[in-house]
């Protein structure tokens, strides 16, 4: 795993944001520094050098955690997830 960065704030729209100190690939895993899973990157915006991440929150992640932790370090997976064979 990697470091991602640092939370910033919930959105209005419910996502994460973060800044980060490089740019993930779309769709990897991010977790807290507890090692456990809170989502996935949804959009990178904002320059280049420091982007902002937007972080899609699983449904079991305990969002009062969160916004009691701002600040906090979030890391990022490092492999790919694979793709599912859709169904015919």
């Amino acid at each position: 795993m990697k470091v991602l960065g640092n939370s910033l704030h919930i959105a209005n729209s419910g996502k994460l944001i973060a800044r980060g100190k490089q740019t993930p690939i779309a769709g990897a895993l991010v977790f807290n520094s507890k090692k456990n899973k809170i989502g996935k990157v949804n959009t990178v915006f904002g320059p280049t050098k420091s982007p902002y991440i937007s972080i899609n929150l699983f449904r079991s992640t305990n969002r009062n955690q969160i916004i009691n932790n701002y600040g906090e370090k979030l890391f990022v997976s490092t492999k790919r997830n694979k793709k599912r064979k859709s169904r015919r």
